[in-house]
């Protein structure tokens, strides 16, 4: 039976149903992944799970290590990875609540180790990246909401900020400029590293704020922490249905 990786992102620290057969930390070549390896059945997929920011939620967007996170899943032989992000709402269909499939991304990180491809090359090695989540998952995705009659966001476009501040209002506007609809600290460089090791990847993303300047309030922990009880308990739901369609 193929092994599904999941990455929680904030709001998602465990699985909460997963019937858990072990635990593994793995040596990477890229030092510690961001917490322990979880195995187990969730509604009859194998699963491994993996807290992003750890468990508990202790490693900020800028200081995951995103290449042994990649890496320890796909030497466990985890062949797909869905991604849990949450993100912040830039365009006007993408209010607090929403859960959105993204079909693109726009890097504004920096200084993250980004890629496998760097030290001991026989060749300089280009991947392509032109469509950044795997679009077969991505369709899983939105095909198993449609059957739970959710209102799920097909397409948009996450803009990966650096973090741990959130932006400023003029940012978000240089980013709505920019095309993205999505403002998020962990879409990058986890994405990449999945298409170079040569994982299938899709993020489904919680809306949990609106984007500096995108309305009068203040961006607060307390509403933020609102809207992620709210979404996780929709993204539970749809991950049991997605795995039983995978």
């Amino acid at each position: 039976m193929a092994l599904i990786g999941i990455i929680g992102g904030s709001g998602l620290a465990s699985l909460e149903g997963l019937a858990v057969s072990g635990q593994k930390i793995r040596k990477t070549p890229y030092g510690p992944h961001s917490g322990i390896l979880t195995f187990g059945k969730f509604v009859n997929q194998e699963v491994v799970f993996l807290p992003r920011h750890g468990n508990p939620h202790v490693i900020p967007p800028h200081k995951i290590n995103y290449r042994a996170n990649v890496w320890a899943l796909n030497e466990v032989g985890a062949d797909r990875i869905l991604a849990i992000n949450a993100v912040g709402g830039i365009t006007g269909n993408m209010r607090p609540g929403r859960i959105v499939i993204p079909d693109q991304i726009i890097d504004y990180t920096w200084g993250r180790g980004h890629t496998f491809f760097e030290d001991g090359l026989n060749d300089v090695v280009h991947v392509d990246f032109s469509r950044p989540y795997s679009e077969p998952l991505r369709q899983t995705i939105i095909d198993t909401g449609a059957g739970l009659e959710m209102d799920l966001v097909k397409t948009a476009t996450y803009g990966a900020t650096q973090g741990p501040r959130l932006e400023t209002a003029s940012e978000i506007l240089r980013m709505e400029k920019d095309g993205c609809d999505l403002v998020g600290m962990t879409g990058m460089p986890e994405a990449a590293l999945a298409r170079e090791i040569g994982v299938e990847y899709a993020s489904i993303c919680m809306v949990v704020n609106w984007a500096a300047g995108k309305c009068d309030d203040e961006i607060t922990m307390e509403v933020i922490d609102q809207n992620l009880q709210e979404c996780t308990a929709v993204v539970r739901k749809l991950l049991s249905h997605i795995l039983n369609s995978l």
